[in-house]
């Protein structure tokens, strides 16, 4: 393991969050509030990040060094984003801090805070931000520093980039990125200017557009998006919370006005397919709670799109559902968004390849003569891959049943003990009973709040990053 170089690229990283913190402390500035949280954040982590980034190490980088690089860079940067919280005053402990950190960052969306509108505008748009610099994740960053430690970006990115199975755009990293953060960004400031028509304050826009962009869910107001009342609103962060959930390879395709193929695609059909099940499923079973067909799709097409897309924005609180809606709800977090979008969850294609892979089995079972191969969008999928796919089930699985077992010594039931250590994992944001959207993650204790956050770091990961660092053999020396 060179340890050095993969410590100089979590300086590098931590320079440029420090350059990013300049943004919100722009904005309290502009409201006349105290810049003194950020301005003692970017000192402190200006210092660690150049202070790190002055290590001499050998350009030897491969599989290994990135998996670890990219884990503790998503640590890192969660603990020192917690920073601007814990210096303004407005949080009950340091553990609530990165909570909302790591929350905000990994783009899940849960919160311990109860009074959101109390805190300053510079705290609530970096908490926001936050999401907005997650939902891309390091890999922008990262192929931008890459170039100068002379290393290859293939292995960063193939750490974090979520889906089974790893592609470029185009043949350089450094231009998918560039790629990549052109249509992020066009879509953030076109749902900025929608949102702006239809009604909504110009910095509330931007709070909800970056929440939209991450899929992360945080809003500046307590009632999420709900305290608008407004259909332009709901339809308009609907329709961007699907198409963020979208891989934005398919958008490529559509750039390249390749059509046949962007509509070929075999999970955006599969992820549409499951939007509109659900949405017509839920609209049904919950006409028992609203006055009319007209009002219920209305709520239920919102709540599928944030739990589907791991928003986790609420205009209605499906706690009150009936039991077999908040079932549906579950599943939806199993199943999460499409791979290489900025939604969380198993991801589609995965829950896809699961599907084919289970109906290969049967069909060798009753025509054992039969040779039949899973495919995806026409090609073939290996047998590799589906190993992979199969023991990330199980990792994902376990860790999900493993933090549910700690969380549940807080004394709290099944339902939310399973659901928050879900939530977390599957960075949705809400969860079931008391964690609703209606509710908050304050209560937990200090214990079950360190277990979600890292939770939610190895949601985004997709586990194995984070895993990684834990094994021992990762450290040695090759």
């Amino acid at each position: 393991m060179n340890i050095k170089l993969v410590l100089k690229l979590v300086g590098r990283v931590l320079t440029m969050e420090a350059a990013v913190l300049a943004i919100p402390l722009a904005v309290a500035l502009l409201y006349r509030e105290d810049p003194a949280p950020f301005l003692l954040s970017i000192v402190l982590v200006a210092v660690c990040g150049f202070a790190l980034s002055a290590l001499p190490a050998r350009q030897q980088f491969f599989v290994r060094e990135g998996f670890a690089a990219v884990g503790l860079i998503w640590i890192f940067t969660g603990l020192v984003g917690a920073l601007p919280f814990l210096f303004c005053g407005g949080f009950a402990s340091p553990i609530d801090c990165i909570f909302e950190s790591c929350s905000g960052f990994t783009t899940t969306g849960s919160t311990i805070l109860t009074d959101i509108e109390a805190l300053p505008k510079g705290i609530l748009f970096w908490r926001a931000f936050t999401h907005w610099l997650g939902g891309m994740g390091v890999l922008v960053l990262a192929t931008a520093i890459v170039p100068k430690l002379g290393i290859r970006s293939h292995y960063l990115t193939q750490a974090e980039t979520p889906g089974p199975v790893f592609s470029k755009l185009v043949p350089k990293q450094s231009k998918t990125s560039k790629i990549l953060y052109a249509m992020y960004c066009t879509l953030t400031l076109v749902e900025v200017a929608c949102l702006k028509i239809a009604g909504m304050p110009l910095y509330d826009s931007f709070i909800h557009a970056f929440s939209t962009a991450g899929t992360g869910g945080f809003s500046n107001r307590n009632a999420s998006v709900g305290a608008y009342d407004s259909v332009a609103i709901d339809i308009i962060i609907t329709v961007f919370m699907l198409l963020f959930s979208i891989n934005f390879a398919v958008y490529f395709l559509v750039l390249t006005r390749k059509w046949k193929e962007a509509l070929a695609s075999d999970e955006l059909r599969f992820f549409l397919g499951v939007v509109a099940s659900a949405t017509v499923i839920l609209t049904v079973s919950n006409l028992r709670v609203y006055a009319g067909v007209g009002e219920s799709l209305r709520y239920t097409v919102f709540q599928v799109a944030s739990i589907i897309s791991t928003t986790g924005f609420g205009t209605a609180d499906f706690v009150l559902w009936p039991q077999f809606s908040q079932m549906i709800i579950v599943l939806l977090m199993f199943c999460g968004a499409s791979a290489g979008s900025t939604g969380g969850g198993m991801k589609c294609s995965r829950v896809l390849i699961l599907l084919r892979a289970i109906r290969r089995e049967i069909h060798r079972i009753t025509h054992p003569r039969c040779v039949e191969v899973v495919k995806l969008d026409g090609k073939l999928v290996s047998e590799s891959t589906l190993h992979t796919l199969l023991v990330f089930l199980g990792a994902y699985v376990m860790t999900v049943f493993a933090a549910a077992l700690v969380i549940s010594l807080d004394g709290c039931s099944f339902a939310v003990s399973f659901s928050a250590a879900l939530t977390c994992v599957s960075n949705v944001g809400p969860g079931l009973e008391a964690i609703g959207p209606s509710g908050n993650f304050a209560a937990f204790s200090g214990l079950s709040k360190g277990v979600m956050s890292l939770c939610m770091i190895i949601g985004r990961l997709e586990i194995f990053p984070i895993l990684v660092l834990f094994a021992p053999s990762t450290w040695r020396k090759a």
